[in-house]
């Protein structure tokens, strides 16, 4: 399947959740079941944009899905990255606040006047912008032309908080457009479309967390959250789903790093044969030991109980024997 026919599938399933940007510095896009929307279809473009947010992709020949998996403290998470070489990826990196004019490439025609400024993250593969009609914002943007969005002054930063400006992360694969309010300081993020942007972790110049297993000189622009088996799409808790343990399962085959694929594929094929892990000839790398881990989880979320399961999570992972100890009858 091409990846555009890929992420058209993605978008139809409200349950889809989205994100695009950089580490430290990400757009989130989700939406309600019964919310409208407004999906866009059009030669090599596919979206969608609600009245709190929007994300809309091109098509790029160099595109490439990456789907995996990595264990969390309570759980496990999954996500396909959309890719890119880091050849092409590079967006303009500019290192203060930049007047960019009318965002003409808008999501929405009524937006498509208001004034775009480049917030000068330096971010490789995204560029993170707000976007204003406000005359107070846009005065206030000016002024600090050239400087941090960080300045010790603070002052850019109270303004921004007040008036709200949409955010807008754009990628050579395409933009997110987040309209709903900023939170206070230590204020909880809206549900749905929100952004996040975090000056400690920006710092360390990373284009992904060290825990997602990418090959080497792939960045991901963008990524895409399938429905969880053991989450809804705002991460709360709820009984398991085995079919979207199985929807990711087929995306691990499609777009999933073969080694790990296949490793996942002999852990299960041990455990449901009562092999126990001493019988097994396994690589012991980091991601290695991650997948492992993660399958047994996911083995115990789905029901399975046996003495084999019980000695594998024993050696791999403690803290989910210790689990399925209290879970087990007395």
């Amino acid at each position: 399947m091409a990846p555009m026919d890929q992420l058209r599938d993605f978008l139809v399933d409200f349950d889809t959740g989205w994100s695009l940007g950089t580490f430290g510095a990400i757009a989130e896009f989700t939406r309600d079941a019964e919310e409208p929307v407004r999906l866009l279809v059009d030669l090599g473009v596919i979206g969608a944009v609600t009245a709190r947010g929007g994300i809309r992709f091109c098509a790029n020949a160099d595109l490439r899905l990456i789907a995996s998996e990595f264990p969390t403290r309570d759980g496990w998470s999954h996500r396909v990255a959309l890719c890119l070489p880091h050849a092409s990826c590079a967006m303009n990196q500019r290192t203060g606040i930049t007047e960019l004019g009318p965002d003409r490439d808008a999501l929405r025609p009524e937006d498509r006047e208001a004034v775009l400024f480049d917030l000068g993250l330096t971010a490789l593969q995204v560029d993170v912008c707000v976007r204003s009609r406000d005359p107070k914002l846009v005065a206030a943007l000016r002024r600090h032309v050239g400087s941090s969005l960080f300045a010790p002054d603070g002052e850019l930063m109270r303004v921004m908080l007040a008036a709200n400006p949409h955010r807008v992360f754009i990628s050579r694969i395409g933009r997110a457009e987040i309209f709903q309010p900023i939170p206070p300081p230590g204020g909880r993020s809206p549900d749905g479309p929100h952004t996040h942007i975090l000056p400690k972790l920006l710092a360390h110049g990373r284009t992904h967390a060290a825990t997602e297993p990418l090959p080497d000189g792939w960045i991901p622009c963008a990524h895409v959250y399938p429905p969880h088996p053991l989450r809804d799409p705002l991460g709360r808790p709820q009984p398991f789903v085995a079919r979207h343990l199985a929807a990711f399962d087929r995306l691990l085959d499609r777009y999933g790093d073969p080694r790990l694929v296949a490793l996942k594929n002999d852990v299960a094929a041990h455990v449901r044969a009562g092999r126990g892990p001493s019988e097994a000839d396994l690589p012991d790398d980091r991601m290695a030991r991650a997948t492992i881990r993660v399958t047994l989880r996911q083995l115990h979320a789905s029901g399975a109980r046996s003495a084999a399961l019980s000695a594998w999570l024993s050696t791999y992972d403690r803290a989910s024997d210790e689990a399925e100890t209290a879970d087990a009858p007395h």
